[in-house]
């Protein structure tokens, strides 16, 4: 991201590397439809050359992110609260209670990321994530450009 987009972040070249001062940047709403509960998010970078891109997550009490697949690899750091992915430990998946790290293979499949208390993670996707229907069918494909055009929108930076 150009350090004239987003006034919070510092850009150089990619052999330099990027700096962002997460306190300095505001939240803004993760979208309803990929989302229930009041998720926020902060995108921290974009790595087109990887396919990737990084965010940190603000997630209440009951929130929950819609099913989804990762159609690359993927790794958190859950920094507060507790996560269930893959329906929670009781159900066959994991429950994470910070502080931890999870990986997310490729194809891993999430029918609901559910957060039973106010929790926090940060996250980076090495490649998009597939919002599916019940029956599997792409809802939103979120890639890094994808990511990067909603922050763009949502801060006015665009």
């Amino acid at each position: 991201m150009a350090a004239k987009q987003l006034d919070n972040y510092t850009s150089h070249s990619p052999l330099v590397g990027e700096y962002v001062q997460i306190d300095a940047v505001k939240w803004q709403p993760f979208p309803g439809a990929l989302s229930e509960g009041g998720i926020r998010w902060k995108l921290l970078h974009v790595a087109p050359e990887m396919g990737a891109w990084t965010g940190i997550f603000d997630c209440p009490k009951g929130s929950s992110f819609a099913r989804h697949v990762h159609i690359g690899p993927g790794e958190y750091y859950l920094t507060r609260g507790k996560m269930e992915v893959r329906g929670g430990i009781n159900q066959g998946g994991a429950t994470a209670i910070a502080p931890s790290y999870g990986y997310e293979a490729c194809n891993a499949r999430h029918d609901r990321t559910y957060f039973p208390e106010p929790s926090e993670f940060y996250m980076t996707f090495l490649g998009p994530l597939n919002f599916i229907d019940e029956s599997g069918t792409t809802r939103a494909l979120v890639t890094w450009q994808e990511a990067q055009a909603l922050w763009l929108q949502q801060t006015g930076a665009g």
